[in-house]
């Protein structure tokens, strides 16, 4: 029996589907020297700066160095940086130039579009994370990594709800523009509570209990008890379990708020 044409042509999987719209956001972040500058260059600006920040305080209550904090806490400046921050612009400048409602009406569905979208965000990150133990060990002698399954449930849960979070949050830019301003919240939020700059274990108290339940702090907690050891089975599920949380609450947020259409 002959085989028709449609039989005959091959469809698409949805990994297929992910991996076509990833490369071609990869080319789009190649040409653009601000998204590049963001996910590539601030990261390391900004361990730099903590790192000179934070050279006179007193971290004897937290068992780390001012190296370790700093390095521990470059692991945020990634997933704000080249994933939140750059998804969010990145999201608002396809809504608005009406490529997401184009993708729509092709096979992909609404989370292989956002997914393929952040393909080359989460590239970056991880390559940044990669890099940023690397350095380490070998440049700054910190040492091998204690719990790689720590290390790497954080980084997961972490990537992952700044997609998801990058998702809400375009909602609120009308712009590519007034992308930077809508994001600004959440890194001060992030910068200051979630121990990337100040560790929970400095703080007073009742305001560390507050900031454990930040998104990004469980994330920040898994990533830096990975790498450095120290972390009891009882904090891990405890940060597993709230990280968890944050997830679903942005799933929820992106299928209530993520708008597909230009906003007039």
């Amino acid at each position: 029996m002959a085989t028709t044409t449609a039989d005959a042509t091959p469809r698409s999987t949805s990994i297929s589907r992910v991996v076509a719209l990833g490369r071609a956001e990869l080319t789009l972040l190649g040409r653009s020297k601000t998204a590049l500058y963001m996910g590539l260059l601030m990261p390391a600006v900004m361990i730099y700066a903590m790192h000179s920040a934070i050279g006179g305080a007193n971290l004897d209550k937290t068992g780390m160095s001012v190296a370790e904090v700093s390095m521990t806490g470059g692991f945020g400046f990634v997933l704000v940086f080249a994933v939140y921050q750059n998804l969010v612009t990145a999201y608002v400048a396809r809504r608005e130039e009406l490529v997401l409602k184009r993708l729509r009406t092709g096979e992909a569905g609404d989370l292989e579009i956002l997914a393929g979208t952040a393909v080359p965000a989460v590239i970056v990150a991880l390559v940044q994370c990669v890099l940023l133990v690397a350095a380490g060990v070998v440049w700054l002698k910190l040492g091998m990594v204690e719990r790689p399954e720590l290390l790497l449930a954080g980084l997961i849960s972490g990537i992952a709800l700044c997609i998801l979070l990058a998702g809400a949050t375009a909602a609120w830019a009308k712009s590519v523009e007034g992308a930077g301003f809508v994001t600004t919240p959440m890194f001060l939020i992030t910068m200051l509570g979630s121990g990337l700059v100040v560790p929970l274990e400095i703080m007073p108290d009742g305001l560390a209990r507050v900031c454990e339940l930040l998104p990004l702090t469980p994330a920040m907690q898994l990533m830096r008890g990975g790498w450095l050891g120290g972390m009891s089975a009882g904090d891990a599920i405890q940060h597993l379990v709230t990280a968890l949380v944050w997830v679903a609450l942005g799933v929820f947020a992106v299928r209530r708020w993520f708008r597909w259409e230009p906003r007039r």
